[in-house]
């Protein structure tokens, strides 16, 4: 069995639960998510999800920003601190990649104090190599002629 499902219990499903987290949750924002988080460290770490025809009016698209955080909070979910997070797309979400998608979750996460810096992802995939810096790219010169 994988250890990183998603869980029934790791949802946040009623409306009842939203409404709580929304009156008596922690907001923080940024242009493309918003988070609503309260604490409760007596419960595992559960995510909800709100993405509506304003920020995508094609399912297709509210689908994929919804599986890209789900993916992002499943990975994630051994690390954060116990409670409900709701994530709330903004109109600017459609037009993200999921990578920018996880860095705008992964930074909300951060502010909320959710989850240490330390623990961020490495922005570059192993195995590539750096950007040259500008003063590197000096050849030495083959004489005069």
């Amino acid at each position: 069995m994988n250890s990183t499902r998603f869980p029934r219990i790791a949802r946040v499903r009623a409306r009842s639960d939203f409404d709580r987290i929304f009156k008596h949750g922690r907001r923080v924002a940024l242009p493309v998510l918003a988070l609503h988080f309260q604490a409760d460290e007596s419960i595992a770490p559960r995510l909800g999800l709100a993405v509506s025809r304003k920020v995508d009016p094609h399912a297709v698209g509210r689908n994929r920003i919804k599986r890209v955080l789900r993916d992002a909070f499943r990975h994630l979910r051994a690390e954060l601190a116990g409670g409900d997070y709701v994530v709330v797309a903004r109109p600017g979400a459609s037009r993200c990649t999921g990578e920018e998608l996880r860095a705008a979750f992964h930074s909300l996460l951060k502010r909320a104090g959710a989850r240490s810096p330390l623990a961020l992802p490495a922005t570059a995939a192993p195995g590539t190599m750096p950007a040259a810096s500008p003063s590197s790219d000096t050849t030495p010169d083959s004489g005069p002629g």
